[in-house]
This record gives structure tokens, C-alpha cells and sequence, in this order.
């Protein structure tokens, strides 16, 4: 299988690690100080005190990777839009789409039905240019439970591997080869029949613990441990389980038992966390901005999910973040 690689940072290096290991024909776009490591040294994988490099077709010229039998994006979701016309030039006519994002995908009401079918949230996909580029019957949804950082350019060091949920958003039955491919290079990765549900019940952590944790710069236990940002984060729990039941995902579960499997995670510092000390964008839109802005359009009150996002919008444009976050 060729692969094409846009986004080989945490997530991605790891997976297109495991897809050179299994003996696909990877091909990276990089630039830079990325480019230039790839290029000397291999894509290079870390995990405890094994390491192992492998050979990739590293470029900055999309048209040396165009037309893969897979195009694998580890990009964050709101970089996506700007990376349109790279993820345009490196599409074939049969090329499938493995997008390893948290968030709502740009994808997800898609084919979904009930009152937000085919509904375009500019919190995620400005205009719906992603959707009309990248429709749900090209993509392989993808929802990654790992933990993995970047050490330096082309070096990737992986610190926990769950597993990686593969489906098809519009039931083509794509997923379970792709799983496949992903297991023979090591990755624990298995094909599910409802990625939107998990998709959401990722979200309905990530919503909460990512962008309270990045506005008192706290680890998730700090914040589990504080009854004021604890109750917070269940009265959002509770607002996008509202939303879910709006739009027919339902079965969620207690939010109090979600909070108890969240706190066994220990005391670590989510990604959005680290995004924020280190001056990067956050993942605002596609994390928190999609759920308020999918509120508005059906009319379903979510004022705490838009208060805490309001909160984070203002911290990062006084932070001198000004253009990385979405405006109102």
C-alpha cells in the first residue's frame, strides 16, 4: 500500500511508523528542520529504551507523493482548512482518508440524519471547503487513544499505547483492512461500527478536561480535586450529553463514572495544557467551539460549554494569540 503522510508529528509519526513497519511504501511531506531529519536519519520511533528507524520518502513536493492508496493526516483540526490545497495536490481518484484528530471532524454529520444532517460548522471547516473536498465516503474516521510526543524533528517517542478506532462513517466497510494494516506494524488498532459514537464519547472528555485544565494551567487530578472545577466539568458533561440526545447519540453513561475513570489517568496535563504554555493554537474550535456553535444553529441552550469557551477565546487573544483563535 503507498502512503502519503501530511502531519508527522506525535500521532502521525507513530502511525506512519507502524505502516513502514508493516512494509507499506510511506511518503512524508515535510519542510525544514523535518524534512532535514527524515531525510538524513529516517522517521525514528522511541518507546522506553528501544528505538528503531525507519526508511521514508521524505519531500516537500506534494507531487512526488500524489495519488496514495492512503493519505493519512496527523494534523491538528484546525490546521486542516490552510493544509486544503497540500491535501488537494496529494489526492488520487481512489485515495482514502485516515484524518487522526481529537474534536469533531469535519465529517461527522455527514450521512449522520436528524436535525443536523449534512450541517457545516465554521468552528471546524470554514464554508465547507473540507467537506466538499473530502466528503464521509473517502474518509476512515479515526479516534486515537495514545500518548506520544514529538523529542525532535523526525524523532517520535511513544509513552502509551491504548488502541486506535477505525470506521467507516458511510458503512463502505473500509475499516477492518485498514485495521489490519495498522496491527501487522504494531499498532493496536481495531474496526468499530459506530466511529461517530466514539468520536463523541472521547469529546465528552476532552471538551471539558482540555480547556479547563488550559485556563488554570492545572493537571486533570488539580482539577478533579477542586470541587469548583470539578462541578464545572460535569455541568458540561451534562450540556453536550443535552446536545447528543438532540442529534440521537445517546448512552453516554454518568458523568460522575466517567469522572472516576478519568481521575485512574493520574495526574497528567492535557494536550490543549501544553499547546497553551508552549504559544501554540489550541484545538478550540474542534474541541469546544463545534459544540457551542452546533448548539446555536438548533437552538439548544449550552451556556456553560459558551462560557468556558468564551473564557479560553479572550485568555488566548490577550496572550498576544491573536488570529489562532476563531473571532465573534
Amino acid at each position: 500500500m503507498r502512503v502519503a503522510v501530511l502531519g508527522a508529528g506525535a500521532i502521525g509519526g507513530w502511525l506512519a511508523a507502524g505502516l513502514a513497519r508493516a512494509g507499506n511504501e510511506v511518503g512524508v511531506l515535510a519542510r525544514g528542520a523535518s524534512l532535514a531529519a527524515l531525510q538524513r536519519d529516517g522517521l525514528v520511533l522511541s518507546e522506553g529504551e528501544r528505538s528503531e528507524a525507519f526508511a521514508v520518502a521524505a519531500t516537500d513536493d506534494p507531487a512526488a507523493l500524489a495519488g496514495p492508496d492512503l493519505l493519512l493526516l496527523g494534523l491538528k483540526g484546525q490546521d486542516l482548512p490552510g493544509a486544503l490545497p497540500l491535501i488537494r495536490a496529494l489526492l488520487g481518484p481512489n485515495t482514502r482518508v485516515v484524518a487522526a484528530l481529537n474534536g469533531l471532524p469535519w465529517w461527522f454529520l455527514q450521512g449522520f440524519g436528524g436535525p443536523a444532517e449534512g450541517m457545516v460548522l465554521d468552528s471546524v471547516d470554514p464554508g465547507g471547503a473540507l467537506a466538499a473536498a473530502l466528503p464521509a465516503s473517502r474518509v476512515v474516521g479515526a479516534v486515537v487513544h495514545a500518548g506520544s510526543r514529538v523529542e525532535a524533528p523526525g524523532r517520535i517517542r511513544l509513552m502509551k499505547a491504548d488502541r486506535v478506532l477505525l470506521g467507516d462513517p458511510d458503512g463502505t466497510g473500509q475499516a477492518p483492512a485498514l485495521a489490519a494494516a495498522f496491527r501487522a506494524g504494531g499498532i493496536p488498532a481495531e474496526a468499530v461500527g459506530d466511529i461517530r459514537g466514539e468520536v463523541w464519547t472521547k469529546l465528552w472528555g476532552n471538551s471539558n478536561m482540555n480547556t479547563l485544565g488550559a485556563l488554570a494551567r492545572a493537571d486533570v487530578l488539580q482539577l478533579l480535586d477542586d470541587d469548583g472545577t470539578r462541578g464545572l466539568a460535569l455541568a458540561m458533561m451534562r450540556e453536550m450529553a443535552d446536545l447528543g440526545e438532540r442529534i440521537g447519540l445517546t448512552g453516554l453513561g454518568d458523568p460522575e463514572g466517567r469522572i472516576t475513570v478519568t481521575r485512574r489517568l493520574g495526574a497528567f496535563r492535557t494536550s490543549m495544557v501544553q499547546d497553551l504554555e508552549a504559544g501554540r493554537e489550541m484545538e478550540l474550535g474542534p474541541i469546544l467551539g463545534a459544540l457551542v456553535e452546533l448548539g446555536a444553529r438548533l437552538g439548544q441552550p449550552v451556556p456553560t460549554l459558551a462560557g468556558v469557551h468564551g473564557l479560553l477565546r479572550l485568555l488566548a487573544l490577550n496572550l498576544g494569540l491573536a488570529g489562532k483563535v476563531e473571532r465573534r
